[in-house]
């Protein structure tokens, strides 16, 4: 591929399995015919979009390829207290935890450690005046339910942890008089505005759930597992499948000839989705930061990345390499 190709990225969130998407990103960013209009994220999504976002102001594709890997090598549990197999349980501990606890009793003073490494790893004044490209970073409005998308040029910490704040962990995020819960409940991630208010027809969507399981959930622990996980895919399922429908209509009306009619019917779609070693993990682990575990998803999503490259490179900037009929219709 000769030149670069702007492309808009969607990047799900999913806890700790978003370092995954680091190692996609760390992988694409190498690539380079790689640049990016525009940016939706929703919770670890987010946290991806931010550092994207910022390491590119800094220094370019390399830049965000440090500012990626400084992310989330500061979040990994320290080394002394990664021994004994204990950590690998955290997770289901702090679940099993939350289901009797909220974290207004659990957390009364609300410590987060996202929010020092946001504060000490950008630097949102400088970023919200000279941002690379655009972001949405999803968020739902708890007493609506509304979808809230913020961007480049008004983040602040708070909008992030508003993005990431699973009710069961953390009070909701107050900003201006609102509060707020995890935009993976209202759109994970977030299509509208990369499909309508962009100029690239690219759009590259990086999953950290599958589209589609193939066992049925019998057991009590695999029910809930499968109940979690609709419960932050279903918009998103939703939305994309407006989206396949609206394109067949419109190809089967070449005479609508608006600009929108004209941009839906030539919008290309690249999607990047978990292997299968990522698909099988317990949703306990979205809670696991050991470093060996994150250096292991980054690896995997490396990998993915790779694969992505190597069988659709090509198509990018020239056709859609997915078949979304088969996933959403």
């Amino acid at each position: 591929m000769t030149g670069t190709v702007e492309l808009n990225l969607a990047l799900q969130g999913g806890g700790a399995h978003g370092a995954f998407t680091w190692g996609v990103l760390d992988r694409l960013l190498e690539e380079p015919w790689f640049a990016i209009e525009a940016v939706s994220g929703t919770s670890a999504g987010a946290m991806n979009a931010l550092m994207l976002a910022e390491g590119w102001r800094k220094g370019g594709a390399q830049g965000a390829r440090e500012q990626l890997s400084a992310f989330w090598t500061r979040i990994m549990l320290p080394a002394e207290l990664t021994g004994g197999g204990l950590t690998g349980s955290m997770g289901a501990l702090w679940e099993s935890l939350s289901s009797h606890l909220s974290p207004y009793d659990l957390n009364p003073f609300d410590f987060n450690p996202l929010q020092q490494a946001l504060e000490q790893l950008v630097d949102f004044d400088a970023l919200r005046r000279q941002p690379p490209f655009r972001l949405y970073i999803a968020a739902t409005e708890v007493e609506t339910a509304r979808l809230q998308l913020f961007r480049e040029t008004e983040l602040t910490p708070q909008h992030l942890l508003a993005s990431a704040c699973l009710p069961t962990l953390h009070k909701a995020v107050a900003i201006d008089g609102r509060h707020y819960w995890d935009g993976g409940f209202a759109g994970n991630p977030v299509l509208y505005p990369l499909l309508a208010d962009s100029r690239r027809l690219d759009l590259l969507l990086i999953l950290l759930q599958p589209l589609a399981r193939r066992a049925l959930p019998t057991s009590a622990q695999a029910i809930a597992d499968r109940v979690a996980e609709l419960g932050f895919q279903t918009t998103f399922m939703r939305e994309m499948r407006a989206v396949v429908l609206m394109q067949q209509r419109l190809r089967r009306r070449p005479w609508l000839l608006g600009a929108l009619e004209r941009r839906f019917r030539r919008l290309r779609f690249h999607l990047i989705g978990p292997d299968e070693t990522l698909a099988a993990l317990h949703r306990s682990t979205k809670l696991d930061t050991r470093r060996s575990f994150l250096y292991q998803l980054r690896d995997l999503g490396r990998a993915q990345g790779a694969r992505f490259i190597a069988r659709n490179a090509g198509h990018v900037g020239r056709r859609t390499s997915c078949q979304l009929k088969h996933y959403f219709l």
